[in-house]
C-alpha cells in the first residue's frame, strides 16, 4: 500500500468509498500501487496496468491496454471518441462493484497477462487523419503556415487536428486555426507549454 493513495483516498470527496473498495480488489490481484498523474496508479513489473480515479458522475477504472481485453460483460468504454488503446469500467454505487467483482477479476487476471507478455496495442498512426477543410484553406492561403504545420510531428499535428474538427461550427474551427497560427508557426502542438 502506498501512502500518497492514503491520502488520496482520505481527501476524496466523492467515490471514497467505492474506490476504496476497488483498490482492495486492485490490491488483491497482486498488482503493485504507485501514485502517477496525481492519481493511484497499478502496475506489473514496473508496467501500467491500470488508473483508480474519481469523477463527477461516477469512478472508473482505466485500463491501459483495455482495448486488447476480452470483454463478454460488455463494461469496457472508450474514455473519449478519440481513445486508441485504454479502456474504462464506470461505478455509481458499491453494490455494482459488488456485483461487478467477478467481472473485475477476469479483467484485472487479464490486464496483467497481456502486460507480462509484452502485449502491444495496435495504434492508427499518427500520421493517419484527416484535416478539417477550414485547415487546408489555411495552408493553401499560407505557405509559411503550411510549411510549419506540415514540419509539426504527426502527433502533434493529430492533436491539432482533433482540437479544429471538434468545433461543430465552420467559423468556430476557421477562428480556432486563426488563434493557433502563432502556436503553430513556433513548432508547438496544442499542449506544448511554453
Amino acid at each position: 500500500m502506498n501512502a500518497k493513495v492514503d491520502a488520496f483516498l482520505a481527501k476524496a470527496k466523492a467515490w471514497g468509498p467505492e474506490m476504496a473498495r476497488l483498490r482492495q480488489m486492485l490490491l488483491a490481484s497482486g498488482l503493485q500501487e504507485e501514485f502517477k498523474w496525481y492519481k493511484p496508479c497499478y502496475t506489473h513489473q514496473g508496467g501500467n496496468v491500470v488508473i483508480l480515479a474519481g469523477l463527477k458522475h461516477h469512478c472508473w477504472l482505466a485500463f491501459f491496454k483495455g482495448a486488447v481485453l476480452e470483454d463478454p460483460a460488455g463494461v469496457l468504454e472508450k474514455a473519449g471518441e478519440n481513445t486508441q488503446a485504454g479502456r474504462v469500467v464506470k461505478f455509481t454505487s458499491l453494490d455494482q462493484i459488488e456485483a461487478q467483482a467477478g467481472v473485475i477479476a477476469a479483467l484485472l487476471a487479464q490486464a496483467i497477462a497481456a502486460e507480462a507478455a509484452g502485449v502491444k496495442v495496435e495504434k492508427r498512426p499518427a500520421g493517419d487523419f484527416d484535416l478539417p477543410a477550414e485547415l487546408v484553406t489555411a495552408l493553401d492561403a499560407d505557405s509559411a503556415f503550411a510549411e510549419a504545420f506540415h514540419g509539426l510531428t504527426p502527433g502533434r499535428q493529430r492533436g491539432w487536428c482533433l482540437h479544429f474538427a471538434g468545433a461543430k461550427q465552420a467559423a468556430t474551427r476557421a477562428a480556432r486555426i486563426d488563434k493557433a497560427k502563432p502556436v503553430i508557426l513556433a513548432g508547438k502542438g496544442l499542449h506544448d507549454r511554453d
